[in-house]
């Protein structure tokens, strides 16, 4: 996990080992959905947040030209020790939001609540991320925790409407339902595919 956030230092968390987010495999709902769409076209993914890379690991297994990206120099150098030598797969450490780094080539972008992560002034700079880094075309596939039970957040909850409005304006919703999630999330979960508009800047 981790992206410009105010308030919550994400790197301190990983030298630290306080990560309770890190359930140390693939969010169900992704695995669900790999396992389901075999016949997919592989192609190049991005795994903004991806922490210790559990899910980047994922979508490499299956095929895609993978790179996980996440601001924690501490757990990019974790992942990348870990996950050395599996085909398909690269870590980097930098910023989802910032401009200069999208290059707008990949096929999709995978997130697992980072949008909930983040702090709540940031998230329209999060969907413009989005779109940057997709292809015309691309998709974006997303795990929401739509209502998280904590007194102290990150997460921050969100809701569906929101969801639409600032997505919507950039992606089109191709489906979205409830994934099977860890113990403690049932049905707070909330899983969406979009596709990149094929037209429009993105700034």
């Amino acid at each position: 996990m981790g992206n410009s956030t105010a308030g919550r230092d994400w790197e301190a968390h990983y030298v630290a080992g306080d990560t309770p987010w890190d359930h140390g495999e693939a969010a169900p709902g992704l695995v669900d959905f790999l396992a389901a769409r075999p016949a997919i076209p592989p192609g190049r993914v991005l795994v903004p947040g991806c922490g210790m890379g559990h899910d980047a690991v994922a979508w490499a297994g299956a095929g895609f030209d993978t790179l996980g990206l996440d601001l924690s120099p501490t757990a990019m150098a974790r992942a990348s020790q870990r996950w050395h030598g599996l085909p398909r797969l690269a870590f980097h450490q930098g910023d989802f939001l910032a401009s200069a780094n999208a290059d707008a080539s990949f096929d999709w972008v995978f997130e697992h609540t980072l949008y909930c992560a983040i702090d709540p002034s940031l998230r329209d700079a999060h969907a413009r991320a989005v779109a940057r880094w997709l292809r015309p075309g691309g998709h974006f596939l997303a795990v929401h925790y739509m209502n998280p039970d904590t007194d102290e957040p990150p997460p921050f909850p969100c809701t569906r409407d929101e969801l639409m409005a600032r997505f919507g304006a950039f992606l089109e919703l191709l489906e979205e339902w409830q994934p099977r999630s860890w113990q403690g999330r049932l049905g707070r979960e909330r899983m969406f595919w979009w596709r990149r508009r094929p037209s429009g800047r993105v700034s």
